[in-house]
């Protein structure tokens, strides 16, 4: 194929990414009522409500100048051969076979951290603010940043480093071991998250005694769940939305509650959240998510395999001489329509997963409390309630409140 029609496809695909983002966004802002729908009453009062929908609109407006701004970034990139600059300026670094790729991505994600840092930072400390939610200092949000940073270098840089060497080591079949690798490591991720990545941006406590642990107890005894792990995160630092979220395998199963949610809610509601979680353990969903995804990064890195070393990968975004950095890029870059599909199956996917996790709940504790706490973190995060069916397809990966409770 010619390097002129690869980088049409690329713009095409980049442009109707774009306008089908757009298009979505319109058709929720569309959906939304002046006043108050009849199956939110109940739910919201009207000036909660009336809340919620000046947070959607400001949140909407601040996405499409977001949105665009990137949007001209890339096509930036793309028309004036702005990667290949990249490429000719880490060469000036580097040419070392592993390191240079790594600095090409290095440049690249600094400049794009630069660009995209008062985004960043409007969101959080004028729209989260605005709305009372934002609880993030600047001493905070910086040290998050450069923990993000670190923690990526190494992992990222980790791993890539490691891709680079077997495409250059083991030929023609670089995919497979690479493979085993990314693999390996996301089977480490599952199990050690919550005990080693959670606690570098937050404090975990393991639950006081009292009544809400004592329910909680009597609830594992009765499902024969074997909780060990059961803490208390300081997401308040950061927000004052509530959470909730189960991580690991094995022994190494974790169930983190915020501590907004342990302060504000009721032992029953709280149990019920919990029930939820434990629903998700007891009906495989992180395993096989996991193993989903591991057979995606399979076919993903095969299909790679098949065309990364085509030049006119690289001759399409300017680059004249075999680059597998340059390749890599291109490669993502076509790919996103496939990505893009694969994410709406995972999210069908995952939505039936609440739904089972949500009937577990129901059967073996209580129904009630776990409506009234899903309710309490809609209304308490300001969340839409009646997005439009399209958009709810394409992006969500739980289904809408109104949908959990009909369910329920």
């Amino acid at each position: 194929m010619e390097p002129g029609i690869i980088f049409n496809i690329i713009i095409t695909i980049i442009v109707a990414n774009f306008l089908l983002e757009r298009w979505m966004g319109w058709l929720n802002d569309k959906n939304s009522s002046e006043t108050l729908p009849e199956e939110l009453k109940g739910i919201y009062d009207e000036e909660k409500y009336a809340k919620q929908r000046a947070y959607d609109k400001v949140k909407g407006r601040f996405s499409i100048v977001s949105s665009t701004f990137s949007f001209a970034l890339i096509l930036g990139m793309l028309f004036f051969e702005g990667f290949a600059f990249v490429d000719e300026y880490a060469k000036t670094i580097t040419e070392h076979p592993i390191l240079l790729p790594l600095v090409f991505f290095a440049i690249l994600m600094m400049a794009s951290d630069i660009l995209t840092t008062p985004f960043s930072l409007y969101s959080t400390f004028v729209i989260e603010e605005q709305f009372g939610f934002n609880r993030t200092t600047i001493k905070t949000y910086i040290l998050d940043k450069l923990k993000g940073a670190l923690v990526g270098g190494i992992i990222g840089g980790g791993l890539m480093a490691l891709f680079i060497w077997f495409y250059n080591s083991t030929g023609e079949f670089f995919w497979l071991w690479t493979w085993g690798a990314i693999a390996l490591f996301m089977v480490l991720a599952t199990m050690f998250y919550a005990s080693v990545i959670v606690p570098l941006f937050n404090k975990l406590t393991p639950l006081e005694d009292g009544e809400l642990k004592t329910e909680i107890v009597e609830y594992c005894k009765k499902v024969a769940f074997n909780l060990d792990n059961l803490f208390v995160m300081d997401g308040s630092k950061r927000s004052s939305k509530a959470n909730a979220f189960f991580s690991g395998l094995g022994s190494k199963k974790r169930i983190v509650l915020y501590d907004t949610l342990v302060n504000e809610y009721s032992k029953e509601e709280i149990t019920a959240v919990l029930a939820h979680e434990i629903g998700h353990y007891k009906k495989k969903h992180t395993l096989t998510s996991m193993i989903v995804g591991i057979v995606q990064m399979g076919v993903t890195l095969f299909v790679l395999s098949l065309v990364i070393n085509e030049p006119e990968f690289v001759m399409a975004l300017g680059v004249q001489e075999k680059s597998f950095h340059i390749s890599l890029l291109v490669f993502s870059l076509l790919y996103s329509p496939l990505s893009m599909v694969i994410g709406v199956v995972m999210n069908i996917i995952s939505r039936k997963n609440e739904y089972e996790a949500d009937n577990y709940a129901k059967t073996t504790y209580n129904a009630a409390p776990l409506v009234s706490s899903l309710k309490k973190l809609s209304v308490d995060s300001l969340s839409n309630l009646t997005p439009h069916p399209y958009y709810v397809f394409m992006n969500y990966s739980h289904p809408t409140l109104l949908q959990r409770i009909k369910a329920l």
